[in-house]
């Protein structure tokens, strides 16, 4: 039985990424994961050279995105229009960089999809996840993607655990969430639109949209 809470509908607007190919004919964001490599490698050659620039190594950069010579890139890539990576960033590879989004001061990325004007700008860890439109993640924010016993990722959402099949996967964090500074994304972890979460939070299951997640059990809806 399908959770219409968790689908890739409800949580992000797909005309807000150049990832949005990929996400055709899935139910969950997370299916994604584990094709983002081939997906980059599968368009990147389509995309306009007035536009962008191939670097080798399955690294496609926008001209007009701004990256900091100090930040390292690894393939496959691609960084879209006016997205900035500030110093020292380290982007591990199979990572897309939506447009005008900004990837902050010693934030390390690996096999995640940022949506447009996303922000992890300080000492982020996002890690086989998926960050929505406008999404924003505090100074030491990090996504969690391997469970400590390496057991398949569950997630937990209306009293129903759902198995992602997945080894690792940190978070699904929706369009327009506020996760505040330190806090802590567990594998399997998915917060609905337009969400807040609470600085130096441990956060683990289904956040619903429009909430405010101030400590586990504790979740008010917005006024």
């Amino acid at each position: 039985m399908i959770n219409n809470n968790l689908t890739v509908g409800n949580l992000l607007d797909l005309s807000k990424s150049i990832a949005s190919g990929l996400f055709e004919g899935l139910t969950y964001p997370w299916e994604a994961l584990p094709k983002i490599s081939e997906y980059i490698i599968s368009i990147g050659g389509s995309l306009s050279e007035d536009e962008y620039e191939y670097k080798g190594d399955g690294i496609w950069i926008a001209k007009t995105a701004n990256i900091m010579t100090s930040a390292y890139l690894a393939g496959p890539l691609i960084v879209c229009p006016d997205a900035e990576i500030r110093h020292c960033a380290f982007i591990r590879g199979s990572a897309i960089i939506g447009r005008g989004s900004v990837i902050g001061n010693s934030s390390e990325l690996k096999n995640c999809i940022i949506f447009d004007n996303a922000q992890v700008p300080h000492y982020n860890y996002i890690g086989d996840s998926i960050l929505g439109y406008k999404s924003h993640l505090g100074a030491g924010a990090k996504t969690s993607n391997l469970k400590s016993d390496k057991t398949p990722v569950t997630i937990m959402a209306d009293g129903e655990k759902i198995d992602t099949g997945l080894k690792k996967f940190g978070a699904v964090v929706g369009d327009n969430v506020e996760v505040g500074c330190n806090a802590i994304l567990n594998p399997g972890t998915v917060i609905g639109r337009n969400t807040t979460v609470y600085p130096l939070s441990m956060v683990r299951g289904y956040i619903p949209g429009g909430s405010i997640y101030k400590k586990q059990g504790e979740i008010a809806e917005k006024m």
